[in-house]
């Protein structure tokens, strides 16, 4: 049975509320003069219409709600942070990797807050015209698309991978029409697939530490004038990730 989500509720409570009070609104008695079974024809049969329209109109808001399927976006048209979250989203409630899905939502909360935390500390220590506080900006951007990527690996992985039928597999596993053979390459493949996804999550949990451990040593800064931003031991740990980023295999 299907759940509505907090907005899905708002939404249609809205669309049922708008419907009832024009309705109320349009055959009110005295109001705008439109009455069911009254003397005069024309007015019942814009009663009888109107009432037809506002359950037509009922039925398919509500179709679209709670049964019509939710538009995926395709990985390649993905761009913004918001879609990221959106198509991440669409994969939140299915049993296999809901724990994943979960941490990988969480994880482009944190990005977020921990550029504006970097940027904002950058900000304070350096003017935005130095040398070293482009340097900074210019690696926490690069880290950040890093991140991005890896969720677009996930992204990738899940819109190959059908779920509900490695969950009907699963659950015949026990019966004598499959052979051995089949059951370990089926678990096989489904065990790649979840390898895949916390490959990509720890990356993406190595690349928020590394943020951490930049923001700290930013902080331990004596002056504004290091003398070389790229001496910085986790500024080197961060190029040398960066450097990492084409062998990605997405």
């Amino acid at each position: 049975m299907c759940r509505l989500n907090s907005w899905k509720f708002i939404k249609l409570l809205g669309l049922v509320s708008g419907v009832v009070l024009l309705n109320i609104i349009i055959l009110s008695p005295g109001l705008l003069g439109v009455e069911i079974g009254g003397e005069s024809v024309l007015e019942t049969a814009s009663g009888v219409t109107l009432l037809c329209m506002s359950l037509l109109v009922l039925l398919y808001g509500s179709y679209g709600l709670l049964l019509k399927p939710p538009v995926v976006t395709l990985v390649k048209d993905i761009k913004t942070h918001e879609d990221y979250m959106a198509a991440l989203q669409h994969y939140r409630n299915v049993k296999a990797f809901k724990k994943d899905i979960s941490l990988a939502l969480d994880q482009l909360g944190r990005i977020v807050k921990k550029k504006d935390t970097l940027l904002e500390v950058l900000s304070q220590r350096f003017d935005q015209t130095e040398l070293s506080y482009k340097k900074f900006t210019s690696v926490i951007y690069e880290v950040e698309k890093l991140l991005y990527l890896n969720i677009r690996g996930i992204l990738n992985k899940l819109s190959v991978f059908d779920a509900s039928e490695f969950s009907m597999f699963a659950s015949q596993q026990r019966s004598t029409q499959f052979s051995n053979k089949l059951v370990q390459e089926k678990t096989d493949l489904y065990k790649e697939y979840l390898d895949y996804l916390t490959g990509y999550i720890g990356a993406n949990e190595e690349i928020l530490l590394k943020l951490d451990k930049l923001l700290l040593e930013i902080s331990l800064l004596g002056s504004t004038n290091y003398r070389d931003v790229e001496e910085m031991p986790c500024m080197k740990e961060i190029d040398a990730l960066i450097k990492q980023t084409k062998f990605y295999k997405q």
